[in-house]
């Protein structure tokens, strides 16, 4: 295909190309496209395979000529790319110049503009000169055992309460029936029978447990309550309710001992077993906080030793996706506080700051990985797509099937798999110094400005 290229600008990382495809080579395209469809034609009033060009060009042209100039625009761009050994940042731009109109018919050149941002051109840190300190905490017996009794606790038994005058307290566990009324009609899901509540739980709508405080077993009372105006049945909230309740039983609760039995009943062989399961949670949880800090740490240092121009449209694209998030959450009165107090203009000034720090990372990562040959495998991938569709409870197995179709789902899922990948490669190479800290240093925020993470 013959074509025209002219570079009409390129600074910094910007480039800008004029492309022009002959009205004649697009017209010579679409003649071999008829010509290849022709045969495969079963048109009424023609033999097969004899239909004559004309009336192909009349009934299918349109959508053909679409089809053409939909493979000039990608074998240009790429063309342009090859030709100047260009790697594009992002997408490029494509402009229409001219009347496309005009082009579809036939009668005129394709021509359009090419904007694209090209990647910049830097040497990445050499991750083996690289110092972090990884602060560390174990978990100790005390808070195993405290970590125990809360499981205890939790799990907790009710034995009936004995006596001439037993009154449910807070805490206790009633056994009930009840139907519910709107305006004196039982509503749908308002009738149960056996029901165990906890009083003090919060487990039914607001007012509902403090009204049977002080009820004896075996006794009927009617409890009022209001469904609150955001519950999740429409055609309940916010209505007024009676509840015709029978309080069968009052149970008082026996706190568990942290034994053998205690350990049985969460389906763990013995209270060693459970101790161990424990603390391995506890030092899973902590490696977590150690891991996050320590990276941290590393996008700190890979951010401040590397200085090159940034892609304009990425800076741009991160930006846009940070300061939605932010005008959404200052619309919803959900801003952070210090971020409240501030300007339109300095917020903006922050918020873009961060932006040009996570393309900054962003391109950095790519590099040290793409030069270490670091990727994410299918399995890895798959394994991904699995707990992001776990999450969907019932829908999984469509939203499993849903992502598996779609690639740039499968992109933003790729991306962290990556990140983390690209992290741990450098902490490997890295002198990485163990830093043993308190537990409330090693979970404590640090003061960052949102966003600046990721």
């Amino acid at each position: 295909m013959s074509m025209q290229i002219v570079e009409k600008s390129g600074e910094g990382l910007s480039r800008v190309y004029g492309v022009t495809v002959p009205q004649k080579d697009l017209a010579e395209r679409l003649e071999t496209r008829i010509a290849e469809i022709t045969p495969t034609l079963n048109i009424k009033g023609f033999r097969p395979g004899k239909v004559p060009p004309a009336h192909v060009r009349r009934l299918y042209g349109k959508a053909l000529m679409s089809e053409v100039v939909q493979q000039a625009l990608t074998e240009t761009t790429q063309k342009v790319l090859d030709d100047n050994n260009l790697r594009p940042a992002s997408d490029p731009d494509l402009k229409p110049e001219g009347d496309i109109e005009a082009v579809m018919d036939g009668k005129a050149d394709l021509a359009y503009e090419l904007a694209i941002d090209i990647m910049p051109d830097f040497q990445p840190v050499d991750a083996a000169t690289l110092s972090l300190s990884k602060p560390v905490y174990t978990p100790t017996d005390a808070e195993v055992d405290e970590a125990i009794a809360d499981l205890a606790k939790q799990n907790r038994t009710y034995e009936p309460r004995t006596g001439k005058s037993v009154k449910a307290k807070e805490g206790d566990q009633v056994v009930i029936d009840f139907i519910g009324r709107i305006d004196g009609e039982a509503f749908e899901g308002g009738t149960a029978e056996d029901v165990p509540l906890v009083l003090g739980s919060g487990q039914f709508i607001p007012g509902f447990e403090d009204q049977l405080i002080g009820a004896k077993p075996d006794s009927e009372l009617t409890v009022k309550v209001t469904f609150p105006a955001e519950y999740q049945a429409a055609n309940l909230a916010g209505k007024d309710a009676e509840f015709e309740t029978k309080v069968k039983e009052v149970r008082a609760p026996v706190d568990s001992a942290a034994d053998d039995a205690l350990a049985e009943r969460l389906g763990v062989e013995n209270l060693e077993k459970l101790k161990e399961l424990v603390k391995g949670n506890l030092e899973q949880q902590y490696a977590g906080a150690s891991r996050f800090k320590l990276k941290r740490a590393l996008l700190d240092q890979l951010d401040e030793k590397h200085d090159f121009p940034l892609p304009p449209k990425m800076v741009e694209a991160e930006f846009a996706a940070i300061w939605q998030q932010v005008q959404q959450d200052k619309e919803a009165g959900e801003l952070p506080e210090d971020d409240a107090k501030k300007t339109e203009e300095q917020l903006e000034k922050e918020y873009r700051r961060i932006a040009e720090r996570r393309v900054r990372l962003g391109l950095v990562l790519a590099e040290i990985g793409r030069a270490n040959n670091v990727t994410v495998t299918e399995q890895e991938l798959a394994e991904a797509i699995r707990r992001e569709a776990m999450k969907y409870g019932a829908q999984a197995q469509q939203v499993f099937n849903l992502l598996r179709e779609n690639q740039n789902a499968q992109a933003q899922l790729r991306a962290p798999i990556f990140e983390d990948k690209v992290v741990d490669l450098i902490v490997s190479k890295a002198k990485v110094d163990d830093k043993a800290v308190s537990k409330d240093e090693l979970l404590k925020e640090d003061d960052l400005p949102e966003g600046y993470e990721g």
